[in-house]
């Protein structure tokens, strides 16, 4: 349904825009390999060079390198063989086996490992095989007689794709540090444990392709939004079942849209959005964002290690963005704005994947053709562009490029399927990350006893360097062949990525023997006290601890700490059934009398979770901590019960008795009308003996529906997560930060001006209930958030609308969505005029179209 406003949208404009001249949309006819080579332009200082093309190659989506080197190539042949896409489901797709045998760079031999494939989409090569994804399911395809060719077909998953639809179905099967092989698009991961491929479920992640640094934190992207990241390790923050978290997974990593193509990209499928294109009909920011792909080789200039390339196949380029870890955050920027890694004047270069192989170098799949939308989302605009402009046709192309240092020249590649494990160990200090993951993959597959042991004597040499003693750590995990004894030593160690990672993998230890948290306890003390690294993970790993203990342990931390939104989501992954217990440790404790929008949004966070639970018992004994005289932790209490309190309301919580606070209440003197109010509240949540809430009371003052009070809930936790930082937690604004939300018209009024300040920013002085904000009150800047996703959007605009005295009906599910596709373009803040400029040049249509 997210597409229909497309189309629907084009179908009324869609006469007007024939009536207008487009800037170089003549004809754009298919150019050979040598042709296209003479349309790039890169970087000073880098060749690209062909590796491969049609015949031997068609509509390459994904490559990859086995362990000697060779290039696995997925094939997806069928994919829209005209404008309909009639013929797609015909099983034309292959996997394919290149290989450069004479280290020119270019190969000269070919092999079709898979052929007469539907629609496959995802490879990964393992011991005997590769695990491939064709109509939608995962299969472990084997090469029993050693032939170069598949023969074995074994099913492993039938659901793993999720979808039919090319461009909303799973793919990836990238290895992490940890052995588990992650998915884009996806809920779950692989691995082989025993003897069989087992699947896990997961966070949800990206759209295509996914990527990790040398930390194993995964990298991936949707089309609209070109990086994001994971802060945490994997399936920590989901937990704690009564809560929801709000960050950490899918954190973006840049709010950078922009891109600079070098030529016209008129056959865009919003191109006949104004603003979508420039003045000269170049794309102005990225509209199919993918495989972003995280360099970690060393063939590149130290400037251009650690960054992350993303392509763009509609603008025909590759971005390079810089990567910067700050603390337990990860940033990027494009360090060079206004030219690209790499791009093209070629309109049918179509970059869809990127990897790097063990020369070092990075190499782009080309799917080369004129249409790489799929048929479902076509829109009228997009067809006539295609059909008139002859771009269907020739859909039998495909290239592999390679780029590297100008001049450069590659090490003899090793054949590592015959090198011995103790070489393979030494290649987990190679400066290529590409030689470290095979060696770590190799060496689990081989399961060799005596690789263990040669490994734990190398692991505690701080001398071997934190990136190598990783992987041997984790190559012992997949060997099974961690002890207690170890892992304790490693806790001690002076490397904080090496202790960290020593405390993960201690974790599953401790499950099965809890006596082993008494020897780490002490050093699980000093990791809560220690950098903000050890902080996170202590938090995140303090659910092995007894209760008794880790409710110190967890207090300890918000005592200590100034919380960001990552350490509040990490400490309630592991405070399930404490939550109450922590509130009354930290109201009673003296540096807690006073208040911070920080600390009220973690007793706000562990209210919500008490609600949650709906144990009668703890929430009247969490009522009694909301005291008539509403010291901030009442206030934050009562806060946090009533915006969270929507499926209370629907389903009220039997109560033994009336709650105190209710006679209180009524004998206090310095509570305000709004706290009055949401007390009375309280009343429409809970019954007790002689009380029974009115059916469907709507007691929280809105004139929201019950299908909305749900968005107003959720609104309110990604606001304290994203937006009280400036505004406050009472959305009265911060002195320097941000002018009030409550009252504000820029909050009450338009719907579709709001969604494009969220969506991309503001800058300037703002009038707000007839006072003018400017610096140095506040910061005249605020940043985009179009990082966050629709829905997300949606409840804290929902929520922003409806709290603190506002009044205004809830959003609807499409607004976001439609406003950020016909917004597309604008990459830089508005100001006050021009947005309101635009507002009354482009009102919002009426839902009904």
């Amino acid at each position: 349904m997210r597409n229909v406003g497309h189309i629907l949208i084009c179908c009324f404009i869609f006469p007007w825009l024939l009536q207008c001249k487009k800037r170089d949309d003549g004809p754009s006819p298919a150019k050979t390999a040598d042709e296209e080579k003479k349309t790039f332009v890169t970087e000073p200082g880098f060749d690209i060079q062909l590796f491969a093309s049609e015949p031997s190659i068609q509509d390459p989506v994904v490559i990859t390198f086995d362990e000697d080197g060779r290039m696995w190539v997925v094939e997806m042949r069928g994919f829209m063989p005209d404008i309909d896409g009639k013929g797609e489901r015909d099983p034309v797709g292959r996997i394919s086996i290149l290989e450069d045998t004479d280290g020119d760079g270019t190969a000269d031999k070919h092999q079709v490992y898979l052929d007469s494939l539907i629609m496959p989409r995802a490879l990964a090569v393992v011991k005997g095989g590769a695990l491939i994804v064709e109509q939608e399911a995962l299969w472990y395809v084997s090469d029993s007689d050693g032939d170069g060719k598949g023969d074995k077909k074994q099913l492993i998953d039938k659901d793993y794709a999720g979808s039919k639809m090319p461009e909303h179905s799973g793919n990836g099967l990238l290895r992490g540090m940890d052995n588990w092989y992650y998915n884009a698009k996806s809920r779950f991961r692989y691995a082989l444990k025993g003897g069989q491929w087992i699947r896990d479920s997961t966070e949800f992640r990206g759209q295509w392709g996914i990527s990790q640094d040398d930390a194993g934190r995964l990298y991936y992207n949707y089309n609209w939004s070109q990086l994001h990241a994971d802060l945490v390790p994997p399936n920590y923050l989901s937990r704690n079942k009564h809560h929801e978290p709000t960050s950490g997974i899918d954190y973006g990593v840049t709010i950078d849209r922009r891109v600079y193509p070098i030529r016209d990209n008129p056959a865009v499928n919003r191109g006949y959005i104004p603003g979508t294109l420039s003045e000269s009909g170049r794309l102005l920011e990225f509209t199919a964002a993918c495989s972003p792909f995280y360099y970690r080789g060393e063939a590149f200039a130290s400037e251009y290690r650690d960054n992350v390339y993303v392509c763009e196949p509609s603008g025909n380029l590759v971005k390079r963005n810089v990567v910067k870890h700050e603390g337990t955050y990860v940033r990027a920027h494009d360090p060079h704005p206004g030219k690209e890694f790499l791009a093209s004047t070629d309109e049918r270069f179509r970059p869809v994947f990127i990897t790097s192989g063990p020369d070092g170098a990075l190499y782009l799949a080309d799917m080369y053709r004129g249409l790489i939308q799929h048929g479902a989302y076509v829109t009228p605009y997009l067809r006539e562009q295609t059909l008139s402009r002859k771009l269907v046709k020739p859909v039998d192309c495909g290239r592999i490029w390679r780029v590297a240092p100008s001049n450069f020249q590659a090490e003899r590649r090793l054949k590592l399927s015959t090198t011995n494990n103790d070489s393979l160990i030494l290649l987990l200090k190679h400066p290529n990350g590409w030689y470290r993951d095979m060696a770590q993959r190799l060496l689990v597959e081989r399961n060799d006893p005596s690789s263990a042991d040669r490994l734990k004597a190398l692991v505690t040499d701080s001398e071997q360097g934190a990136i190598p003693r990783l992987h041997m750590l984790w190559t012992l995990d997949g060997l099974n062949a961690l002890n207690v004894e170890l892992l304790l030593k490693m806790l001690d160690d002076n490397e904080a990525l090496i202790r960290i990672n020593a405390l993960r993998l201690i974790e599953p230890m401790v499950h099965k023997d809890p006596s082993i948290y008494d020897k780490m306890g002490a050093a699980m003390e000093r990791l809560s006290a220690a950098g903000q690294a050890e902080i996170l993970q202590a938090s995140l790993s303090a659910y092995i601890a007894p209760p008794k203990k880790r409710l110190p342990l967890l207090q300890s931390v918000l005592q200590r700490n100034d919380t960001s939104a990552l350490l509040r989501d990490a400490v309630m992954s592991s405070a399930q059934s404490l939550e109450l217990d922590i509130i009354k440790g930290l109201a009673a404790t003296s540096d807690w009398q006073t208040s911070s929008p920080s600390r009220e949004i973690v007793v706000e966070m562990l209210t919500a979770a008490v609600l949650k639970e709906r144990d009668p018992g703890k929430i009247s004994s969490l009522l009694a901590v909301i005291h008539g005289d509403m010291p901030w932790v009442s206030r934050s209490v009562l806060t946090g019960l009533v915006t969270q309190g929507a499926a209370a309301r629907r389903n009220p919580i039997r109560l033994a008795s009336a709650p105190a606070i209710m006679q209180a209440i009524k004998a206090a003197h310095n509570v305000s009308s709004q706290q009055q109010a949401q007390v009375n509240q309280l009343a429409s949540m809970f019954s007790w003996p002689g009380h029974t809430p009115a059916p469907q009371q709507q007691s929280d003052g809105t004139e929201l529906a019950e299908k909305d009070l749900e968005q107003f809930a959720l609104g309110r936790k990604h606001y304290l997560a994203t937006c009280a930082g400036c505004h406050g937690t009472d959305g009265a604004g911060m002195k320097r930060m941000a002018p009030p939300l409550a009252g504000s018209d820029w909050v009450l009024g338009n719907e579709k001006r709001l969604t494009l300040i969220i969506l991309h920013g503001l800058e300037g002085s703002v009038d707000v209930a007839g006072k003018k904000y400017d610096a140095p009150d506040i910061l005249t800047v605020m940043p985009s958030h179009s990082t966050m996703d629709d829905g997300a959007i949606r409840a804290v605009m929902t929520y922003i609308r409806n709290e603190w005295g506002n009044r205004a009906p809830a959003i609807q599910p499409r607004l976001v969505g439609k406003t950020r596709h016909t917004s597309q373009g604008r990459v830089q803040p508005w100001t006050p005029k021009e947005l309101n400029e635009y507002i009354e040049k482009n009102p919002e249509p009426p839902e009904s179209q």
